[in-house]
């Protein structure tokens, strides 16, 4: 259970965030809805220790991680871009983090081939960053965070960047993988189906506050989330 409460955070006489509080069960993703802007990458920041001078807490499984170091945390911060290690193929890009913990190699070699078939990356294991596509590289950047397997995985907008075909083939693939491989998830985003598609549960984020909606029906109804919209548009066109 990842449980946020009341945080607060300005940046000099800006109010960011302003009393954000939600709870995040286990093997469960939350999109958060919102436009630019609005507060969402600071919220991730935060979660994942990259910023400080806030207030409120963070608890992981009841005990709070504020004082806790980044790479003490058992996040993984995924962004837009994969930032891989370049100097690394897609095999030992994924492997790296049991590398890094000294796991067994048996271990690492079951662990990464099994995280590349899931991925679909078969036959790409010994190609560089350089020499794959954009949805190859951020393919191999989950299967580096999955495989880890992290108390809570932060998504910043990670497909934003992605042609649109691409982008619903990874949505997809994220939603499978994440239910499969067990991952608590923070998934922010400005599309909403792509908020549709990825949540188990959804929030919208507005001028710093986040509201959080339990289930798809309730998102829906709301009459800010822009659903009901969105719906309408596509009415009138087709009617056109």
């Amino acid at each position: 259970m990842i449980e946020v409460r009341q945080i607060k955070k300005a940046f000099n006489d800006e109010e960011v965030l302003r009393d954000v509080s939600f709870k995040l069960r286990e093997n469960e993703t939350l999109s958060v809805l919102g436009a630019s802007g609005s507060g969402k990458s600071t919220l991730l920041k935060i979660i994942a220790g990259l910023l400080d001078g806030y207030s409120g807490t963070i608890l992981v499984n009841g005990k709070a991680i504020d004082d806790v170091k980044p790479k003490n945390r058992g996040t993984v911060y995924i962004y837009q871009q994969p930032l891989l290690f370049p100097h690394l193929n897609v095999e030992q890009n994924i492997a790296f983090g049991l590398t890094i913990r000294d796991r067994e190699n048996s271990f690492i070699q079951e662990e990464t081939g099994r995280m590349i078939a899931e991925l679909q990356l078969q036959g790409q294991e010994h190609k560089y960053p350089h020499q794959l596509s954009g949805g190859q590289q951020q393919r191999v950047s989950f299967g580096r965070a999955f495989i880890i397997r992290p108390e809570m995985l932060l998504l910043d907008e990670p497909f934003a960047s992605l042609d649109p075909s691409t982008r619903r083939d990874m949505q997809i693939l994220f939603k499978e993988i994440a239910q499969k491989e067990g991952i608590t998830s923070l998934f922010v985003t400005h599309d909403l189906k792509e908020a549709l598609i990825t949540g188990d549960r959804f929030g919208m984020m507005s001028a710093g506050k986040l509201r959080v909606f339990d289930d798809k029906e309730s998102f829906i109804k709301d009459s800010e989330s822009g659903v009901q919209e969105e719906i309408q548009f596509w009415k009138e066109i087709q009617n056109h």
